[in-house]
C-alpha cells in the first residue's frame, strides 16, 4: 500500500471515529456485521451501484451509508477524481483497518463477553 492511499484511509478513519456512533456497538459480532453492511453500501453508493434494502438490518446500514457518503464527497473532493475500482480498494482497505481498530485490537473486553 502506497503513502497516498495509507493518508487517505487515515482521513477517512478519521472522520469515523469522531462522528460516527455505529462503530460503538458493544459486541464484537455486531460491529463486524455493522462495519460491512454500512462500509459495503457506502461503496456501492460512492460507485453509484444499487444498493440492496431488502431486509430491515439493510434499510439502517443504508442510512448511515448514505450520511458517511455524503460527507466523504463533501470533505474530500478527491474521491470524484478516483475511478470505481481504485474506490473500492480504498474501502476495502479502510475495512480491515477499521475492524482492526475496533474489533481485532480492540482492548475492550467487553466484546468478547460471554454473558453481556
Amino acid at each position: 500500500m502506497d503513502d497516498l492511499m495509507k493518508d487517505r484511509i487515515d482521513l477517512l478513519i478519521d472522520y469515523i471515529m469522531k462522528h460516527c456512533l455505529w462503530q460503538f456497538h458493544s459486541r464484537s459480532w455486531d460491529r463486524k456485521r455493522q462495519n460491512e453492511g454500512i462500509l459495503t453500501k457506502t461503496t456501492q453508493l460512492l460507485c453509484d451501484e444499487p444498493v440492496d434494502l431488502g431486509t430491515p438490518a439493510d434499510k439502517c446500514y443504508w442510512v448511515d451509508a448514505v450520511c458517511l457518503a455524503d460527507a466523504y464527497k463533501s470533505r474530500y473532493p478527491w474521491l470524484k477524481t478516483m475511478d470505481k475500482d481504485d474506490i473500492k480498494a480504498l474501502m476495502g482497505a479502510l475495512h480491515e483497518r477499521l475492524d482492526h481498530l475496533t474489533i481485532t485490537g480492540s482492548l475492550n473486553l467487553e466484546l468478547t463477553d460471554q454473558h453481556y
